[in-house]
């Protein structure tokens, strides 16, 4: 909810870069019904977190198929993930080079997951109120149903939220230490991605 995948498909619209998206990457595994996905979808529905062995053998499938510049969008979510794909890294000698955090007001999250319909097939995300389809219920491109996520409630959004505080906030040290986290703060997307696109220019020139 706090604007991954927004910024993700902004960034490369600026820069020759792959994008490995832990939510579309289960989102494939659950619709072909690998052993993985079906584990996957059970998690979800129950408003819970994919577990780490799933999640790692499916980046680590992932990142074989990109070589030259590539980002994460929503992996890794814990340190245990984050120690497993800094061992992937150091076998092929690319340590990451950059982490981003979005900052972004947990009320502001809430409204925009409850308000959220996702086409499942393509992982396009819609929104109520600032991002809505074109016809209500319907996928833009192909017009296919939209599906509200089971866990996209408020219920679900705090167990998640406590899920984040325990689990994924202690990531913000550990790569701080390493001096490779930039964090970037806004309520919405148009207010972050500028600051996003300063930092990556200068890092890419």
């Amino acid at each position: 909810g706090a604007g991954k995948g927004t910024q993700s498909g902004r960034i490369r619209g600026f820069y020759d870069i792959a994008t490995i998206s832990s939510g579309d990457v289960l989102r494939r595994n659950i619709a072909e019904q690998t052993a993985a996905g079906l584990k996957a979808k059970e998690a979800v529905a129950r408003g819970e977190l994919v577990s780490d062995a799933i999640i790692v053998e499916l980046i680590r499938n992932e990142l074989t198929t990109v070589s030259a510049n590539w980002m994460l969008d929503g992996f890794p979510r814990n340190l245990v993930q984050a120690q497993a794909l800094d061992h992937m890294l150091a076998e092929t000698d690319q340590p990451l080079n950059s982490v981003i955090n979005l900052a972004v007001p947990e009320d502001v999250i809430l409204q925009r997951i409850v308000e959220r319909y996702v086409h499942v097939p393509s992982g396009r995300v819609y929104n109520l109120t600032y991002n809505p389809p074109k016809v209500p219920g319907r996928d833009d491109v192909t017009g296919e149903p939209l599906e509200h996520r089971p866990d996209d409630n408020p219920e679900s959004f705090k167990r998640r939220l406590d899920q984040y505080h325990e689990l994924t906030e202690p990531l913000l040290e550990y790569y701080g230490k390493r001096g490779i986290l930039s964090s970037f703060a806004g309520a919405t997307s148009d207010i972050i991605f500028p600051q996003i696109k300063a930092f990556l220019d200068e890092r890419f020139e």
